[in-house]
């Protein structure tokens, strides 16, 4: 059996490519780095943040702030090599990455970034005009202030209809009633920032100017979802959980959902499920819903449908990973062969770690094999807790002991092979050098960071 260095010169004897550098991609790499393994890290974006710094909403500042310092001190780990602006299928083939380039593995990191689409017939067809996804929505949002932001622009509007149920879902419903509550009281010559709006609540901040909710006329935004409210997986059930511990779990949730509809007051509608759109003069302008009933555990769909309008519809069913050519696909996920680490039977060196198994878009999912999301971390997360947000990067431990999971099997598979020689090695840094000096990478992240983050990145 070998081992992960070489012990006559210290020097690496496996070389791992992981694609992704953000919360998954940059806990895998700096694990692998500490075993001895030498690591390229390839990533899409100019910086590494991911999911951090384009799907956690803004008023999330401290968590972020925390997770852009602890993504960069991982990836400025020793034996860790950075790729920014690069896609895998796209700027290098994904089968070369894995056959030619010489890396003894590859780890799939890069999340999960494409929405599930909205389940209508003909639904596509009216994005931009009425539609709008979640993904780039919160995007938009978290870099509407930068002066150099090139991507999509929405707005933010009031009468909304979102169709969702998770996380991210309340999320988007809280972008919509903070910025529609803070446009209608600057109409009133009021201004508000948005942290301290979303920190102290709606109806506390309007009542330190003598306003209550219902004098701003608004129609506020309504969450459709397909099951009960206790059903919402805010709170995760813990594997093999007894009667007793469901019915607590499912209690927790219904006094979240109601914390946050006291605090940001938006509407929801439980066991409504979309089925068809409506629209005028080529615009989405609403949806008509079938109502569910729960019976014996199970949802069965009942007789009764009704019509909703609103001033668009945004869809936050949840995220999926975007196809990777290469890779062939089942459904909506990649095939793996081993769906509880993501191998894949056409490359057997290829593993994989975070979202881009669970197909889910949050970056607190977890696999089963971690922790499941505490109770006392949601709320924070929620912004529901007495301290603000104190505490909510607990819940990203759960998504971080899965990817050390996965980093200790590619190491332990590893040593077990053939280590590559230092020609290899040398020839395989080569191919990084080269992809990195082709997109202008300096050669140290620190300078690297500085020189691509736009000064009013929040």
């Amino acid at each position: 059996m070998s081992t992960l260095t070489d012990s006559s010169a210290g020097a690496p004897a496996h070389a791992v490519a992981v694609i992704g550098g953000a919360t998954a991609g940059a806990e895998v790499a700096a694990h692998l780095a500490q075993r001895g393994v030498a690591v390229a890290v390839f990533e899409q974006n100019p910086r590494p943040y991911g999911k951090v710094e384009d799907g956690l909403p803004r008023w999330h500042r401290e968590l972020r702030r925390k997770e852009y310092e602890t993504i960069r001190g991982k990836l400025s780990s020793p034996g860790v090599h950075f790729v920014p602006l690069t896609k895998i299928g796209e700027d290098i083939a994904f089968e070369d990455l894995v056959l030619r380039w010489g890396f003894s593995a590859v780890v799939l990191a890069c999340g999960a970034w494409r929405d599930r689409p909205l389940p209508i017939e003909g639904a596509e067809r009216f994005l931009g005009r009425g539609l709008v996804y979640q993904n780039p929505f919160i995007i938009w949002f978290n870099h509407a202030n930068e002066k150099d932001y090139a991507g999509e622009r929405f707005e933010a509007k009031d009468g909304a209809l979102v169709v969702g149920g998770g996380l991210a879902s309340i999320d988007v419903v809280k972008v919509l009633m903070l910025e529609t509550t803070r446009a209608a009281l600057a109409r009133r010559g009021i201004a508000l920032p948005l942290i301290e709006l979303e920190v102290k609540g709606i109806p506390k901040m309007l009542a330190a100017h003598g306003l209550s909710f219902s004098d701003l006329g608004l129609a506020c935004c309504t969450l459709f979802y397909r099951r009960r409210v206790e059903d919402m997986p805010l709170v995760e059930v813990p594997e093999g959980a007894d009667s007793a511990r469901i019915a607590k779990v499912e209690n927790a949730r219904r006094r979240l959902l109601e914390k946050a509809i006291e605090k940001y007051c938006f509407k929801i509608e439980a066991l409504a499920a979309p089925e068809a759109l409506i629209t005028e003069a080529d615009r989405l302008v609403g949806l008509r819903f079938r109502r569910n009933r729960h019976e014996g555990g199970k949802l069965v769909p009942s007789d009764e449908v009704f019509e909703r309008r609103g001033s668009c519809v945004i869809s936050s069913i949840g995220s999926i990973p975007e196809p990777l050519p290469g890779i062939a696909t089942k459904g909506e996920l990649f095939r793996f062969a081993d769906w509880e680490f993501g191998r894949i039977a056409e490359y057997p060196s290829v593993f994989s770690a975070g979202n881009v198994v669970t197909g889910k878009g949050n970056i607190v999912a977890s696999r089963k094999h971690a922790a499941h999301v505490v109770e006392e971390a949601v709320e924070p997360y929620l912004g529901l807790s007495d301290d603000g947000h104190s505490g909510e990067e607990r819940m990203l431990e759960p998504a971080l002991a899965a990817a050390r999971v996965e980093a200790d099997r590619v190491a332990n598979q590893l040593a077990a092979r053939q280590p590559l020689t230092p020609v290899e090695l040398a020839q395989t840094f080569a191919r990084v050098a080269d992809r990195q000096r082709s997109v202008g990478y300096n050669g140290t992240l620190e300078s690297w960071i500085d020189k691509v983050t736009p000064p009013d990145l929040e």
